[in-house]
């Protein structure tokens, strides 16, 4: 069912010529050198799905984020998320709020200044339960075009905001392919250095005049990992 929805969401979109003006994401895990327009707003939902036994479907969990986003100029925006979390068990199923997340980045200087063009992310997590710890997560975002392909590689710090909080390194990767102006083909990798899990998958992006999706899908590459990890992002400027 989740693999018929997805072919025909996308079909609908090979029809529409025009792009999304918009922070139109080519991967879904992985951030690119991009920042929203000065002025400009827009709506997007994450819908993330894990899966840590495909043996064993019934035990899945599902996190769904709506993020609002805002270009306060040209190189700086920022963004604020609502997170939702149902886990799926065989014996019964949860739907809970997960707190929020503010969130910003920052362009260095102009696209082709440098050899690899340079972004700043910052991001504040705030759990629903407030005996969790506060989490700052930064990014340090390397990105190149070369003609229509793409590579984007993401070195991610998270750090508890506490006394001894735990620390996590981890890392996401992508290279995507411009077939058309609408169609996006690419793969995706990303990981936890400090738990030691990793991921390898593809992913796919389309775009019309009023709207943008995204979608990646991900297999573990060890046995830390979930055995499958998928994530769908719409977003819509206005």
């Amino acid at each position: 069912m989740l693999k018929k929805i997805v072919v025909t969401v996308f079909t609908l979109f090979f029809s529409a010529i025009p792009q999304a003006d918009a922070d139109w994401r080519s991967y879904v895990w992985t951030y690119e050198y991009m920042t929203m327009r000065k002025g400009t707003w827009e709506l997007e939902n994450y819908l993330t799905v894990a899966v840590p036994d495909k043996d064993d479907s019934d035990i899945n969990t599902w996190k769904d984020s709506l993020e609002i986003e805002y270009g306060i100029t040209d190189y700086w925006d920022i963004s604020m998320y609502q997170n939702f979390t149902y886990t799926n068990r065989s014996s019964e199923s949860d739907l809970e709020y997960d707190g929020f997340k503010i969130r910003t980045r920052y362009r260095i200087g102009e696209k082709g200044r440098f050899l690899l063009d340079p972004l700043l992310y910052f991001e504040y997590i705030r759990a629903e339960e407030l005996s969790k710890p506060n989490v700052i997560e930064g990014k340090l975002i390397l990105a190149k075009d070369i003609s229509k392909f793409n590579i984007a590689y993401n070195q991610i710090l998270k750090q508890e905001a506490e006394t001894s909080g735990l620390t996590e390194h981890e890392y996401a990767f992508g290279m995507h392919y411009k077939i058309t102006s609408t169609f996006r083909l690419g793969v995706e990798s990303k990981g936890n250095y400090t738990e030691e899990k990793y991921y390898l998958g593809p992913t796919i992006s389309v775009a019309n005049r009023k709207m943008w999706l995204a979608f990646g899908i991900l297999s573990a590459l060890n046995n830390e990992s979930d055995d499958i990890q998928a994530r769908l992002i719409i977003g819509i400027p206005f």
